[in-house]
């Protein structure tokens, strides 16, 4: 087990990752904001289950994994990159097509949670600095690995419990706009997915 020092410090760094924008929360965001909560909640399941695996094999500890990761780096970011892009592109073809007003139409739980999961895995920053940010709180003294469990599935948390957080507020505050708002909401969640697909191209390995 980790000490309650650890527990808290560590809590605290991954509340703060939490925060930082990414491509996640790009697309978590630009959902939510277009689909409402139910489209937030399904690609917040989607993320959530690529961020599992990720961190899944970084606690195991899967060395040739991560190797393997760092040789395909930029493919992966690209095709994730890419990806992104293409659903912002999308949606703001939609969203000028129905600039006269038209509802939008809310993709599938199945879809939302399939770009969830995808834009997740797509990002092997997060592999890699996981491979580099955990060993950092473990106590050499003790055995590592139940070490790296627990903090994997610390910080596995803390994320989630923060992406719902705000999914939840920014789905509330979404209710509340009226019809012709929200046609603006569509396009700016458009806008939202480009900006996402810009920090994955742009993402170097971590130091």
């Amino acid at each position: 087990m980790i000490s309650a020092n650890t527990f808290a410090l560590f809590t605290v760094t991954c509340f703060v990752l939490a925060l930082t924008p990414g491509p996640n929360m790009s697309l978590i965001v630009a959902n939510t904001l277009a689909g409402g909560l139910r489209a937030g909640l399904t690609t917040l399941a989607g993320s959530s289950t690529g961020l599992a695996i990720l961190v899944s094999v970084a606690a195991a500890g899967m060395g040739s994994v991560i190797v393997l990761m760092d040789r395909w780096f930029d493919n992966v970011r690209w095709a994730g990159a890419l990806y992104l892009i293409a659903l912002g592109v999308r949606q703001l073809w939609n969203w000028w097509q129905r600039r006269d007003g038209v509802p939008a139409r809310v993709p599938s739980g199945t879809t939302t949670y399939t770009h969830g999961l995808l834009v997740s895995l797509s990002n092997p920053k997060v592999l890699l600095f996981l491979g580099a940010f955990l060993p950092q709180f473990v106590d050499t003294s003790r055995e590592a690995l139940p070490q790296l469990v627990t903090l994997a599935i610390i910080f596995w948390a803390t994320l989630l419990l923060t992406d719902l957080a705000y999914t939840v507020a920014i789905a509330r505050a979404r209710a509340s706009i009226d019809m012709r708002k929200l046609q603006l909401l569509d396009g700016l969640a458009g806008g939202l997915l480009l900006v996402g697909g810009l920090v994955l191209a742009t993402a170097r390995r971590p130091g």
